[in-house]
């Protein structure tokens, strides 16, 4: 058959250029591609390991300011705190002050209450005495028939409130 010899004869010469094509090709890709395709490869790895470094550390800047605020922020509610404080502390000295003041002034005015009303039952208690003494004086006068003195009547109606 004389495709078959055919075979053997080409057979070489196609495996040659074959090898000579891949040869080539592999020179090409293999040490002209490939580097820079590495070099592009490694390049893009340092860049977003950078990125990465750099937003690591902007991640800390970032903690540590807001840390910071933080630290601010109950510094300055610390201080509202006491300014608070020290307002309520002035509010409750100020309203006692004035309680004590008033107090004072409510004491005197029951004070000057209590003279009026035991002056006022003193002198009720008197005029008490003297219209008892004067009406004592009348009933024994109706019914006795006698005639007291007024001294006499004052004196058994002073004795008798005395006693009861």
């Amino acid at each position: 058959m004389p495709q078959i010899e055919q075979i053997a004869a080409t057979l070489s010469s196609q495996v040659f250029w074959l090898l000579v094509f891949f040869g080539l090709t592999f020179v090409f890709v293999g040490l002209g591609m490939v580097p820079k395709i590495l070099g592009t490869v490694e390049m893009r790895d340092n860049q977003i390991a950078g990125d990465l470094a750099a937003a690591q550390a902007a991640r800390d800047a970032a903690n540590s300011e807001e840390e910071a605020w933080r630290q601010r922020e109950n510094a300055n509610r610390a201080a509202a705190q006491a300014v608070i404080a020290e307002a309520k502390a002035r509010a409750a000295a100020a309203n006692a002050a004035k309680l004590a003041e008033t107090q004072a002034r409510l004491d005197v005015k029951l004070a000057e209450a209590e003279t009026a009303i035991d002056a006022a039952r003193s002198s009720a208690m008197a005029e008490i005495e003297g219209v008892a003494a004067d009406a004592a004086r009348d009933i024994v006068a109706r019914v006795a028939g006698a005639d007291i003195e007024p001294a006499a009547a004052a004196a058994a109606v002073k004795e008798v409130m005395a006693h009861g």
